[in-house]
C-alpha cells in the first residue's frame, strides 16, 4: 500500500477538511491502495505548495493565487481539484461602529495580513462600495484572526480575511451584534477559495493512483455533506479543542460549497481562474495573466464528475507533456 501524505488547508483541521477523514475512516482510501497520512503545516517550514515543492507532501490545499503565483516564478506545482467554490474570505465587524458598508472602513481600523493581494482585496472591496481605500486605517493582525470579542473589546473597527463559515462564528458576542460580509457578496472577484493540487511529478509517476485518490475524496466530500451527524462525530475526534455547536454550524455553511451549481465535484471553473488571474495581474500581484490555463487540469478527476468539468486544457495525465 502506498503512503500518500496529504497537507491540508490550515494551522489546524476544520470542517473544510471533512472529506479526507471521512474517506479514510470509512477506509475508502485503504481500498484504493492508498495509506493515507492527513497533516497540517508548519509555518516556520512554509505554506502548502512550498510542501508540495519540497516533495514532502504527495496533495495539498491551497488557495488559487498562490499556485497562480508559483507557477510564474517557475515552479511545477499544479491544481488537480477544487475544494470550494466560492470565496470563505469575509469582512467582519460589530454594531455600534457607525459600519455599515464596505465604504465606511474609510477611516476606520481595519485587522488584516497585509500581503499584497490582501492590500488589493481591501482596496478593492472599499473602492467598488465608493470609498476611499488609502483612508483605511491597517492593522497588521498577521496569521492572527480576531473574533468579533476581539473587536468588541478594541483591538479593531473590523477584520477581514476571517472565513464567514468558521472565524466569524466563533466568540461569545451575541449573533445580533455581528456584521459579516462575505466578500463574493460585495463585489470581490469570483475565486476558488481552495484547491487541491501537487507536484507535476506526482502526476506523472501514476497517474492511475491520483485517480484514485481523487474518486476516493469525492466520495468523502459528499458522504460529509450527507451524513453530518456521522462527520461531527468524527471531527469531534480530530478537532476535540472546539464544540459540537461550532463545528456544526460551520459543516453546515461550509459543505455546499464543496460542489459546483451542477453537483460536480471537484470542477475547476475557468470562469473563475482566467478573471481572477486578470485580477492577480491588474493589481500587481501577477506579472501576467497569460498562463493560468497551465496552472490546473481536470483530466484525473473521477468520470463522473470530469464529464460536468470543464476538460482542462493542461494535458498533464499519463503521457502528457509537462508544461
Amino acid at each position: 500500500m502506498s503512503h500518500i501524505r496529504v497537507m491540508l488547508d490550515y494551522f489546524h483541521p476544520w470542517p473544510n477538511s471533512a472529506g479526507f477523514f471521512v474517506a479514510r475512516d470509512r477506509g475508502w482510501y485503504q481500498e484504493a491502495g492508498l495509506d493515507v497520512e492527513l497533516s497540517v503545516q508548519d509555518p516556520g517550514r512554509g505554506d502548502t505548495l512550498e510542501y508540495l515543492a519540497r516533495r514532502q507532501a504527495d496533495f495539498g490545499m491551497f488557495p488559487p493565487n498562490r499556485l497562480l503565483v508559483r507557477r510564474a516564478a517557475g515552479q511545477p506545482l499544479v491544481g488537480i481539484a477544487a475544494v470550494n467554490h466560492r470565496a470563505l474570505e469575509a469582512i467582519q465587524t460589530v454594531t455600534g461602529r457607525g459600519i455599515e458598508r464596505p465604504r465606511d472602513l474609510a477611516g476606520r481600523r481595519l485587522a488584516y495580513n497585509p500581503t499584497p493581494r490582501g492590500r488589493a482585496m481591501v482596496r478593492h472591496l472599499v473602492a467598488a462600495d465608493g470609498g476611499d481605500p488609502d483612508a483605511v486605517v491597517t492593522v497588521d493582525a498577521g496569521y492572527r484572526e480576531l473574533t468579533v470579542d476581539d473587536l468588541e473589546s478594541g483591538e479593531a473597527d473590523a477584520t477581514f480575511g476571517v472565513y464567514w463559515s468558521w472565524d466569524a462564528l466563533r466568540g461569545d458576542l451575541p449573533e445580533e451584534r455581528r456584521v459579516t460580509w462575505p466578500v463574493d457578496e460585495i463585489g470581490a472577484p469570483r475565486y476558488h477559495s481552495y484547491l487541491l493540487g501537487a507536484h507535476e511529478e506526482t502526476l506523472h509517476a501514476d497517474p492511475e493512483a491520483v485517480r484514485r485518490f481523487l474518486a476516493a475524496t469525492e466520495r468523502g466530500f459528499r458522504t460529509a455533506r450527507t451524513e453530518r451527524t456521522y462527520t461531527l462525530d468524527l471531527l469531534e475526534r480530530v478537532i476535540p479543542y472546539f464544540t459540537r455547536p461550532l463545528i456544526a454550524r460551520s459543516l453546515d455553511l461550509v459543505a455546499p460549497t464543496w460542489t459546483d451549481p451542477r453537483g460536480a465535484w471537484g470542477r475547476i471553473a475557468e470562469d473563475r481562474m482566467g478573471p481572477y488571474a486578470q485580477w492577480l495581474t491588474q493589481y500587481g500581484i501577477l506579472p501576467g495573466a497569460d498562463g493560468w490555463r497551465e496552472a490546473y487540469t481536470t483530466e484525473l478527476l473521477p468520470a463522473s464528475s470530469a464529464a460536468l468539468a470543464d476538460a482542462g486544457p493542461l494535458a498533464r495525465s499519463a503521457g502528457g507533456s509537462a508544461a
